[in-house]
């Protein structure tokens, strides 16, 4: 498992600038952002080097921001590798509450967290899912 920044962000011009800014300046590199958004806030979801230090950061500039373990794998970048993944979790009734994914170093990455974290803790390893740390993200 990796940690994940989450982030509450008002939906508002700079908001968005004003995290970004502060990782930055920091030198915390991101590695993957998703942001989920109603009419007046959102929810901003970080995967960055050192994540520990971007909350702290981020929570002595005033907001509200705190650290979840999320599920992370590598998968080959072809067709139908996540579909085959997550096929896993879904044939044991493991449900996904939600993912995104990106490419990095040639290879595909799942971010996601599900409903029942042991089970898919078994999942990855019955069925030899790559998992991933964090410091497999700075080197794949």
């Amino acid at each position: 498992m990796i940690h994940q920044l989450s982030v509450f962000i008002e939906n508002k011009s700079g908001a968005l600038l004003q995290i970004l800014s502060l990782l930055k300046d920091a030198g915390i590199q991101l590695v993957a952002t998703n942001i989920v958004d109603t009419m007046d806030y959102g929810i901003c979801r970080i995967i960055a080097t050192n994540p520990h230090l971007a909350c702290t950061i981020l929570q002595e500039a005033g907001m509200s921001a705190n650290l979840n373990e999320v599920f992370a794998i590598e998968l080959d970048n072809h067709p139908g590798s996540a579909a085959d993944a997550i096929a896993a979790f879904a044939q044991e009734g493991v449900g996904i509450v939600y993912l995104y994914s990106f490419l990095l170093g040639g290879k595909g990455i799942l971010i996601f967290r599900t409903d029942n974290t042991e089970r898919a803790h078994d999942i990855i390893s019955e069925n030899r899912l790559h998992a991933i740390n964090e410091d497999d993200l700075s080197h794949i």
